[in-house]
């Protein structure tokens, strides 16, 4: 039996404790009606609902001090616009699909790197702010438990049942915390990590803040159940804590249906369930659904030109981050409308708008519109997570289905509330046409566990609420032939639009399940390589030519390519994807959603500076690896004071009678065999083997596809180097470089002195001398990790390699040095994929330790 992966097991328990939820929450509310829900809701007091929006306001400000405590913690500034704006947005996200520390940290990984922050600082602030949200949460929890214990019912499951006892265990862990910033000046170690223990008044700070962040929420809440004052702030807060306890530890996203069900419990002994129920509506709507539509109405704000001038502080704040949370914000703002639609389905209209639809419209139509509305509901549903991943695709048929959402709002119960929701998502993704530029198959697209699980959840939910709310209707087959304006079609529509929904689901399914299976990894055949030979031929990087080694595999584009290789769960691409701008974004996204198919890593090896907002936008992290070095060729020459010592280099070599020739690739066949003894002799001189992926081989094949650099004497060779030549005449470069024993002294000096002139006569306007591993690291207080240890390395890590031997060696060309990067998933798997590069690179792991 094949093992469940790990990372699948937090959805899937997610996904069990809401069904348990749901199925609680359906218990409790056996004796009582959607219409007393409804009820309360109208009659909620306005003052009262503004008192709600007041009080998530502040909350959203207290959690600001969440970031500005961690900024001061890693000892970073920042503007507090912008500290405002990463906790506002992190928050939204966090409160809305849970998993508070991976939401709120993705987030805040794409801001603050853009502002300056390294990994890092960004994983200590982030770690900062989970601590203060669970200091808040306890604090604020075990004094509302001391102060007023709560009778916990069996069905938490929970070890104590005396509140009291469980608000003083609450209380030792901040307590304990406070003590420890007192006490204690060594940071802690975990591992290679260390963490600098907050000060005392730094961990009261972060105390006063978690508690008042907790406090506000409660009384959001607090404030839409006008009852709860019977019974004092005090007992609701610790029934409030102890439900966002068990929701927090269930994973489900936003803790929905968790949260509600041990609300009920909690308090349905001292309030009317249906009242509770309500208020937790109203208070799903305005401290969480408001904060996500308020973000999305920023992003119009930004994409509107006519307020792009009046608001110029808009672009200077948001400018950075909108091209990565654009997609993401409105992929899940779509979700929300796909579910208001379905929710709306499935609960019946108003009376008094039917009344008046049933004098201005036909009965056929309604019951159109009525079904319509649970098509498009669905189909947002399934759309959202291609807008997450740009396609165009999902951004036409989204606007699409939201116009028609429009017009089924109104014509099934004038929802004008509705429609008018979904008109504003609908300008927003008008203006924000130019995130969506994948040309992909929207049935090519790997639904993940989370999407799924988001849209399960989010169609059960409407079900319950259709068979919660007409629960008193004798079903029966009859019913579904029923058509009528009056309270009877009611229940009638929701099965015929419940169907709509399902049909929906399973010709989406359908068509997924007849797709093209998706390719198994194999290295290119020569019908693959003769495809790809004019893109290598046209590509201005010489890089391109390792197509032709056939050691990597091939993903193929339209008019470009991206190889890659395999070791352990590391996918790694070599290089940049080859291609124009558009073909390369694609090419990126399809190998990153092909690496997700096989639960991998993606990996993006010796990239270039042009190309890095592509991988930020992948979620991927950068890493500086080295520098490449570029020589101008126009202004290279063996004249002037600068060059003496080149130039004494090739007359000496020139006097050993080395002479230097270039073979065009008709000839290097006829000259293998010389060219294999000197490759032979060269790698038992230095006690080694060749190397792969991001160097080519011996291999007559390759060899023969390209020109041949060669130094003869005596009319024998006796070192060479294999050219790539660059489309258009940008770049010339090499890549294996050998000499035999009758090499004279300074052959690979003199073989690119010549090569350089060579390549100015030919008009080539650079010449790439390859990659100074670790090269323009800094060792610095203040630099990343990575940084500190590479610079490391790079100074004393002569016994592995001699980095700085080859940097001081292309240094004497005066070449112009350009960074390398990698780009790969940051966090715990770091150390594994650059081991798994290192394999791959030599071979094996024990290639790595050996020569």
């Amino acid at each position: 039996m094949k093992e469940l992966p790990l990372r699948r097991l937090g959805p899937l328990t997610g996904g069990l404790v809401f069904a348990l939820a749901a199925w609680a929450l359906h218990t409790t509310l056996a004796e009582y009606r959607y219409q007393d829900m409804v009820a309360y809701l109208d009659a909620l007091p306005r003052a009262n609902l503004l008192a709600a929006c007041a009080l998530t306001a502040l909350g959203y400000f207290a959690v600001t001090g969440y970031d500005w405590l961690a900024l001061r913690y890693v000892h970073k500034r920042l503007s507090p616009a912008r500290v405002l704006f990463a906790s506002f947005v992190s928050y939204a996200f966090s409160n809305t699909i849970g998993l508070s520390v991976l939401a709120s940290g993705s987030v805040r990984l794409r801001l603050y790197s853009a502002w300056g922050l390294s990994t890092v600082d960004i994983a200590k602030v982030v770690a900062f702010s989970a601590v203060t949200l669970w200091l808040g949460i306890l604090a604020c929890g075990g004094g509302a438990l001391l102060l007023e214990p709560l009778d916990l019912p069996e069905l938490l499951h929970l070890p104590l049942r005396d509140g009291r006892v469980l608000g003083a265990l609450l209380l030792l862990v901040p307590l304990a915390y406070l003590g420890l910033g007192a006490l204690r000046r060594e940071p802690l170690r975990l591992g290679a990590w260390e963490l600098p223990v907050p000060r005392a008044r730094l961990a009261a700070a972060q105390l006063a803040i978690g508690a008042a962040d907790w406090a506000l929420a409660a009384a959001v809440l607090y404030a839409l159940l006008p009852s709860a004052e019977t019974f004092g702030f005090a007992h609701f807060l610790a029934a409030f804590v102890v439900a966002q306890v068990v929701a927090l530890v269930s994973h489900v996203p936003g803790g929905l249906g968790v949260f509600e069900s041990v609300v009920i419990a909690l308090l349905g002994g001292e309030l009317a369930a249906a009242d509770l129920l309500g208020g937790l509506l109203a208070f799903r709507a305005v401290y969480y659904l408001a904060p996500l539509a308020l973000a999305t109405a920023l992003l119009g704000l930004h994409e509107s030109a006519a307020l792009r001038a009046r608001l110029a502080f808009v672009p200077r704040l948001l400018g950075p981050a909108l091209p990565l949370l654009a997609p993401s914000v409105l992929a899940l703002m779509t979700l929300a409308c796909g579910a208001v639609l379905l929710l709306s389905v499935a609960s019946p209209a108003e009376a008094d708008r039917l009344a008046w639809l049933r004098h201005w419209i036909p009965l056929p139509l309604l019951e159109l519109s009525h079904f319509l509305g649970s098509v498009v509901g669905m189909g947002l549903l399934l759309l959202a997570q291609g807008l997450q991943r740009r396609l165009d695709a999902a951004w036409w048929l989204s606007c699409g289905l939201l116009g028609a959402g429009i017009a089924a709002s109104l014509l099934k119960g004038v929802d004008y509330e509705e429609a008018a929701l979904l008109g504003v998502m609908l300008a927003v993704l008008l203006a924000c046409r130019r995130h969506f530029y994948r040309r992909a198959s929207l049935l090519a697209e790997r639904f993940t566990l989370p999407w799924l699980a988001a849209i399960a959840v989010v169609g059960l939910a409407a079900l319950w609420l259709g068979l919660f709310a007409y629960r008193e209707v004798d079903y029966s087959s009859a019913l579904w032939w029923q058509f009528s304006f009056g309270e009877g079609g009611e229940a009638p529509r929701f099965l015929r639009a419940t169907v709509g929904a399902a049909a929906v689901v399973l010709v989406f399914a359908g068509a997924r399940l007849l797709r093209p299976a998706v390719p198994t990894l194999a290295l290119p055949d020569l019908d693959a390589l003769a495809r790809v030979q004019p893109l290598i031929d046209a590509c201005p990087h010489g890089y391109a030519h390792l197509a032709r080694v056939r050691d990597k595999a091939l993903l193929l584009g339209e008019a470009g390519f991206l190889m890659y290789g395999v070791h352990g769960r590391s996918w790694v691409a070599m290089g940049d994807p080859i291609g124009t701008a558009e073909e390369r974004r694609e090419l990126a996204w399809r190998f990153r959603e092909r690496v997700e198919e096989h639960a991998g890593w993606t990996v993006f090896y010796q990239v270039s500076p042009a190309n890095l907002d592509l991988y930020l936008e992948l979620g991927l992290t950068l890493l500086k690896i080295g520098e490449e070095a570029r020589v101008p060729l126009a202004e290279f020459s063996l004249e002037g004071r600068a060059r003496k010592t080149l130039r004494n280099t090739v007359a000496r070599a020139e006097r050993e009678g080395a002479r230097f020739r270039v073979l065009a690739p008709a000839e290097v066949l006829g000259q293998m065999a010389a060219l294999e003894a000197v490759s032979e002799t060269w790698l038992a001189s230095k006690a080694t083997r060749e190397k792969r992926f991001s160097l080519g081989r011996f291999d007559a094949a390759y060899l023969a596809g390209g020109p041949v650099a060669v130094v003869e004497r005596e009319g024998e060779i006796v070192a060479f180097a294999n050219l790539w030549c660059g489309g258009g005449r940008e770049e010339l470069s090499v890549d294996l470089m050998r000499q035999g024993p009758g090499a004279p002294a300074g052959s690979m000096d003199y073989l690119f002195a010549q090569l350089m002139l060579w390549g100015r006569s030919q008009g080539y306007r650079w010449f790439n001398l390859g990659m100074a591993p670790l090269a323009g690291l800094h060792n610095r207080s203040l630099a990343p990790l990575w940084n500190r240890f590479g610079s490391l390395v790079f100074g004393r890590g002569e016994r592995f390699y001699n980095f700085r031997g080859v940097r001081q060696y292309k240094e004497k060309f005066s070449p112009m040095w350009e960074p390398r990067y990698l780009a790969l998933p940051g966090g715990l798997p770091l150390p594994r994929i650059l081991a798994n590069v290192a394999a791959l690179i030599a071979g094996g792991l024990p290639g790595v330790i050996q020569k």
